[in-house]
């Protein structure tokens, strides 16, 4: 269990990225398509540090920032590799996968911190209660580091090209969103930490998560 919600992590982290690109509306409200699984790692961080420990769920942000780094690396690489005569969508390529280099830099600044405080903020409640209230963990911790996350990287990609005002609603908007989601996912957590808690005694799996 161990090894798939670390793989299930990396792979939502590395999408969130491509998909950053996409913007989609809710009536007036715009919100790129990253948001609906850059929120889902949070859920896994908070299921892997319930299982299996602070340290070990530390050791996986660490992995998916040093992961999204290298990614990074290979996409500039692969953009830079000349096109051959039959590929014409060169620049479409640019565009999709390229980003600019504020928007990469927003981005592993914002994940940094907030996955980081994530981690801190539940384990901080967990030593207050314990095995029970996961939901309240899961909850104020994701909810918090999301604050955030939204707050940091629309700042640092956007300050200077968009009004203020504007600035304040794309956070608060992107932020409302995630918050939805936060507290939709809690039945999930439990589902993930009860499945992951009883193959915990699997010796592989104990092995995985060394």
């Amino acid at each position: 269990m161990f090894i798939y919600l670390n793989a299930l992590f990396v792979g939502l982290l590395v999408v969130s990225n491509i998909l950053g690109v996409k913007l989609f509306s809710i009536g007036e409200f715009v919100l790129p398509a990253a948001v609906i699984v850059y929120v889902v790692t949070y859920l896994i961080t908070d299921v892997i540090g319930e299982v299996y420990g602070k340290d070990v769920a530390r050791k996986t942000v660490q992995a998916g920032f040093f992961t999204q780094l290298i990614v990074l690396v290979f996409i500039f690489l692969a953009i830079q590799l000349p096109s051959a005569p039959i590929f014409g969508a060169q620049s479409e390529f640019e565009t999709i996968l390229g980003g600019s280099f504020r928007v990469i830099l927003a981005s592993l600044i914002s994940y940094a911190v907030s996955q980081n405080l994530d981690v801190s903020l539940f384990h901080r409640l967990k030593a207050k209660h314990g095995e029970k209230k996961l939901w309240l963990r899961n909850n104020v911790s994701t909810m918090s580091s999301q604050l955030v996350d939204t707050t940091l990287f629309i700042t640092i990609a956007f300050w200077g090209t968009v009004p203020t005002s504007v600035l304040l609603g794309m956070i608060g908007t992107q932020y409302a969103f995630k918050l939805l989601i936060a507290i939709i996912d809690t039945p999930i957590a439990y589902a993930l930490v009860k499945l992951a808690k009883k193959e915990k005694s699997n010796p592989v799996q104990q092995e995985y998560a060394s």
